[in-house]
């Protein structure tokens, strides 16, 4: 069940707004459409991102996938336990797996994003990929 506290965007990254930071993973639909997840390059601290632009990359048994920011703003705190343990992932997506977080965000960006109605509907219709 994808969880109703964040906003989603079209390449499966979920963004969840908590005060004056913004954290980011990705969705469970994507853990498991990569399967095994082995390594992940996250973006580095201070960096400014850009919505829709790449950011890192997710490495699984299956293939590499770029890592895209759902929002605009600057990189304040990596997951860094997903360097020794990227499986995180993949055993909790929502939770111990987040990826990055961000300050100096874009709520409206964040607002525009889907909710999780409308991102379950958009992951099915895609045929479960």
């Amino acid at each position: 069940m994808t969880p109703g506290d964040r906003k989603y965007s079209k390449s499966h990254e979920w963004v969840k707004i908590s005060g004056n930071v913004a954290v980011v993973g990705i969705t469970d639909h994507a853990q498991t459409a990569l399967g095994d997840i082995t390594f992940v390059e996250l973006p580095v601290i201070g960096k400014q991102l850009e919505a829709g632009k790449e950011c890192g990359v997710i490495e699984s048994v299956k293939a590499a996938s770029d890592l895209f920011a759902p929002i605009s703003g600057e990189v304040v705190e990596t997951n860094t336990a997903l360097g020794k343990a990227p499986e995180k992932i993949n055993k909790s997506p929502y939770e111990d797996g987040w990826l990055f977080k961000l300050k100096a965000f874009d709520a409206g960006q964040a607002a525009s994003l889907m909710g999780s109605s409308d991102y379950d509907a958009m992951a099915d219709a895609d045929g479960g990929h």
